[in-house]
């Protein structure tokens, strides 16, 4: 369930909303919206003595609305506007498109300082790169751990752009939290709950990842393992699912991004690299997902994507990027948005 609360609703009017929910065993979770504040209710109803609906007669209330599908927190239906996410000052969701981009893995320091210098002057938001690398098999470039953190860290410092890297363990989420502005999910641990949790005891912003086989209402219910533990900043990522074809590395799903846009107030970017697996496809993907109404991209950019030491043939050269940054804009533009 969710409580409406009046425009002119005080903040003594919702901490006794708040304290009447509770009293019904529910736990309260508050929304404050441009116009009006919204208390979402996560708990199970038991029969009438647990109904929220006579709270519509308490004072600033303006109505008790069931929420019917089954991830409440980040249902619609809770904030109508959709919700903008904050990351080291750069916004993500409303008008204005954000775009995430460096390098899949962080390498060496030279590496990582050239792709945050080649993102940021292209005009990038936020840079990315890997320390702590899940990968297919256990032979391959794992990444460097937490040198890479502090390397990815002081590459952002300098170029004066906020970073985000993914986390894969809940033991690494302090030390990760210490580094990072941003903590990505990825597609393997989209649905390892135990870890969701954690995150969501944290006040760090999450890059929450679409599973390779996840379908779109559980990738929300993964989200509100995020929510549910109070952390409100969850970001979502459509990066492409496995299916039966093989010509390229996943089936970048676009449905995705017009449906959730109706579905959740969570901002929701794209990642065109790791959806295609092949350079060549990511700027026409990049356009189409912001065509379909993404709040912003994740590209993977290296100054030499031949040595890359992971994910090579999907990291655009830097020149290339300055050219999808250029072409975006026209796209931004038509669909009223700005970059």
């Amino acid at each position: 369930m969710i409580i409406v609360m009046k425009a002119h609703a005080t903040d003594a009017d919702v901490e006794a909303v708040i304290g009447m929910v509770e009293a019904l065993d529910y736990r309260a979770h508050v929304i404050r919206g441009v116009e009006r504040t919204v208390v979402a209710c996560v708990g199970e109803e038991r029969g009438e003595a647990h109904s929220l609906q006579h709270l519509e007669s308490v004072s600033g209330v303006e109505r008790v609305m069931p929420v019917l599908r089954s991830f409440k927190l980040a249902s619609r239906e809770v904030r109508p506007e959709g919700s903008i996410v904050e990351v080291g000052g750069v916004p993500i969701g409303g008008k204005r498109l954000t775009v995430i981009a460096g390098p899949c893995a962080v390498e060496s320091r030279a590496q990582v300082d050239a792709a945050a210098l080649a993102v940021t002057q292209a005009g990038a938001h936020l840079l990315r790169g890997g320390a702590y690398k899940p990968r297919t098999s256990p032979y391959s470039f794992q990444g460097m751990e937490d040198e890479g953190l502090r390397l990815l860290e002081d590459a952002g410092r300098r170029n004066h752009i906020p970073v985000v890297t993914e986390i894969m363990d809940a033991t690494d989420i302090d030390l990760v939290a210490e580094h990072a502005d941003m903590l990505q999910v990825g597609a393997r641990n989209a649905q390892n709950f135990s870890l969701l949790r954690r995150l969501g005891k944290v006040r760090k912003p999450i890059l929450l990842k679409r599973g390779m086989s996840t379908r779109l209402e559980e990738f929300l219910m993964a989200a509100e393992y995020i929510l549910s533990e109070g952390n409100p900043n969850v970001v979502l990522c459509e990066r492409g699912i496995r299916t039966f074809e093989t010509a390229t590395r996943n089936t970048l799903d676009l449905n995705a991004v017009p449906l959730l846009k109706q579905w959740t107030h969570l901002p929701v970017i794209v990642d065109p690299s790791h959806g295609t697996g092949i350079w060549s496809l990511v700027t026409p993907m990049a356009l189409a997902s912001i065509a379909a109404g993404a709040d912003g991209l994740l590209i993977e950019v290296h100054p030499q994507p031949a040595a890359a030491l992971s994910d090579g043939p999907q990291q655009l050269r830097p020149a290339r990027f300055m050219q999808l940054m250029a072409a975006l804009k026209p796209v931004a533009h038509a669909l009223g948005r700005e970059l």
